[in-house]
């Protein structure tokens, strides 16, 4: 796998300086940091650094090549290297990435949607392990750069290649999608996020849609949950696809049996026949869907019954995503990762299941990127949370307070971050069952910390 001087003829506005001095490279980076030597530097503009600060440097490390901002062109008068101007570094690494990927012989499964998709990656690469050599997403790797950044991690000897596509702007699951060309695609789920960006729930249909699309043109196959109304009328006509849920008929049928007293459930899978049945060290249903969801693709892959079993056992959540903490007399669910309507009432449920303590205590943040609908979402939340049977809920931030408003005496806002930990700080927690959550900017992690820090006193 090495790019050569006639990928590069074929990239987009591109114009190639000392061609004679270009050597075929063994990989692309962006970071001069990395291993530079025989790649492709691009550089690229970050908030934080330029990458045409570090060409030079590229260039004394053993780049093959540079390509820069066609407008810099100016900057390296004196650079004995080939230089590869364009119009855009951005696409260019793109495009590299597509390169890339033609090149490898890995397969190549996408994944969006609304909720979970972290966590079904997760899991469908633990999953997929037992029998294959993977490469994944790794932390939040899962937008214009991140996804060929992934792509580019490739070796030879890669046998699947899992990518995660997010977004929050029309068009970016298009575009990464055509880099990445899937084998398979799948979507969890269509929920309310992002809005700020969609507008509306039928954008972010029609975003997240477009993985979809792009693969079934490149003849892959989609991985379709039945159980999402949006999800199932928009591939009614669609015959080339696999669908998995808990509701109707579907090729890959679940079924939770039970859940123990923390809420772990128990879950009976039927694939053309045959039945397992698996304890998922995982909380809810949501969780449930998640799995089932990476099993799917897994038994399309190959993946045998008591690979999948055995699999399963070790299988962990993913950091700030319904993470169980079973402390001294108290539980502590941390699920501060990020938040939308759906992922709380998906966490609300979860609170229902668990037995082991009476009390439900709610510790939320706001919201965020829900456009001009969200301190309506916000107060919708007390339909979902009035259905506990004892609970409190403490909120914080501008939009939670109209959660706050529409449960009257079973809540308490806090205008402060240093109140909040207050209140915390005093707090009778035994026998509670507690859960923090909030988008990713409100940095609700902090009074996860808080309790377990009252939990060593």
């Amino acid at each position: 796998m090495r790019i050569n001087l006639n990928d590069i003829f074929n990239m987009p506005t591109a114009v190639i300086y000392e061609p004679d001095k270009f050597r075929s490279a063994s990989g692309v980076v962006i970071d001069s940091r990395q291993k530079v030597k025989n790649s492709i530097f691009v550089a690229i503009r970050g908030k934080n650094f330029d990458g045409h600060d570090f060409v030079k440097q590229a260039v004394q490390k053993g780049a093959a090549a540079v390509v820069i901002n066609n407008r810099k062109l100016s900057r390296y008068d004196d650079l004995n290297a080939a230089i590869i101007t364009v119009k855009n570094t951005v696409k260019a690494y793109g495009y590299l990435a597509k390169v890339w990927r033609r090149k490898s012989n890995a397969k190549v499964i996408s994944l969006t949607g609304s909720n979970g998709k972290t966590t079904t990656k997760e899991m469908l690469s633990t999953l997929l392990e037992t029998k294959y050599k993977v490469v994944k997403t790794e932390r939040n790797n899962n937008n214009q750069i991140g996804v060929p950044l992934t792509i580019l991690n490739v070796k030879p000897e890669t046998e699947v290649l899992i990518l995660e596509h997010g977004t929050n702007h029309p068009g970016e699951i298009a575009y990464t999608a055509e880099i990445a060309e899937p084998d398979f695609a799948l979507i969890t789920n269509i929920g309310a996020s992002h809005l700020q960006f969609f507008n509306n729930i039928e954008g972010v249909l029609e975003e997240k849609f477009s993985l979809f699309k792009t693969t079934l043109e490149h003849n892959g196959k989609i991985f379709v949950n039945s159980d999402d109304a949006f999800l199932r009328k928009a591939i009614s006509r669609i015959n080339d696809k696999i669908t998995f849920g808990f509701k109707g008929k579907p090729d890959v049928k679940g079924r939770i049996i039970s859940y123990d007293e923390f809420g772990h459930p128990e879950i009976e899978i039927c694939y053309k026949n045959k039945v397992m049945k698996i304890k998922l060290p995982l909380l809810g249903k949501a969780n449930a869907s998640n799995f089932l969801a990476a099993v799917a693709v897994a038994l399309r892959m190959g993946v045998g019954k008591g690979n999948l079993i055995k699999a399963t056992r070790s299988l962990k959540s993913v950091r700030g995503r319904l993470n169980l903490n079973v402390l001294n007399d108290f539980v502590l669910i941390d699920d501060t990762y990020n938040s939308n309507p759906v992922s709380v009432a998906e966490a609300v449920a979860v609170m229902k299941k668990i037995k082991a303590c009476s009390t439900k205590v709610l510790i939320l943040g706001d919201m965020l990127e829900l456009g001009a609908e969200s301190k309506s979402l916000h107060s919708e939340l007390a339909k979902e949370i009035s259905t506990l049977k004892k609970f409190e809920v403490l909120t914080i931030g501008k939009n939670m307070k109209a959660l706050a408003d529409a449960l009257g005496s079973k809540a308490k806002h806090f205008t402060s971050r240093k109140s909040l930990n207050k209140h915390l700080s005093k707090m009778e927690l035994k026998g509670k069952c507690f859960l923090v959550k909030g988008s990713r900017g409100m940095m609700m992690e902090e009074f996860v910390d808080s309790i377990k820090i009252r939990n060593e006193e």
